[in-house]
């Protein structure tokens, strides 16, 4: 019996019929930066959206600030914009990696960070970089869980 139940459980996961069709898409937004190489903004797969690396820069400007927290603040705006083409949101986020290149920098991204996640707060690390694309000092990616239709 447990055998059966096990497969009807595989079954109806692999199926869609949770909701989720397990077919990767590719998602693109207007309201963050287009990718800067052959990537997505993010992917989805089955009930999760995977973000791709975000830096600072503005979107409708292509402007990246100097500032640290300006640039962390872009990042996840980025992040919640692609997030919410995602069909998903900052509340949804299992998983962070932030990528800095000076760990000097960590406090204040902590306290940054604290104003984006207040609770239940996803997986994360920080990762210190010799260096980042377009010179930024700060990259985030994430994992989030979809919101439910």
């Amino acid at each position: 019996m447990k055998k059966i139940l096990l497969f009807v459980g595989i079954f109806l996961l692999f199926s869609g019929c949770f909701g989720y069709h397990f077919k990767k898409q590719a998602i693109f937004t207007r309201s963050a930066p287009a990718p800067i190489g052959p990537y997505s903004q993010a992917v989805s797969f089955g009930g999760l959206v995977f973000v791709s690396g975000q830096i600072g820069i503005e979107p409708s400007t292509g402007i990246l600030s100097p500032d640290i927290e300006l640039q962390f603040r872009q990042v996840m705006e980025n992040i919640r914009n692609i997030l919410l083409a995602s069909q998903s949101s900052l509340e949804n986020v299992l998983k962070v990696t932030i990528y800095l290149t000076d760990m000097n920098d960590f406090s204040l991204i902590n306290q940054i960070y604290s104003e984006y996640f207040k609770d239940n707060f996803p997986a994360r690390e920080t990762v210190e970089v010799s260096k980042l694309p377009k010179n930024a000092k700060i990259e985030i990616s994430v994992i989030a869980a979809k919101i439910r239709k």
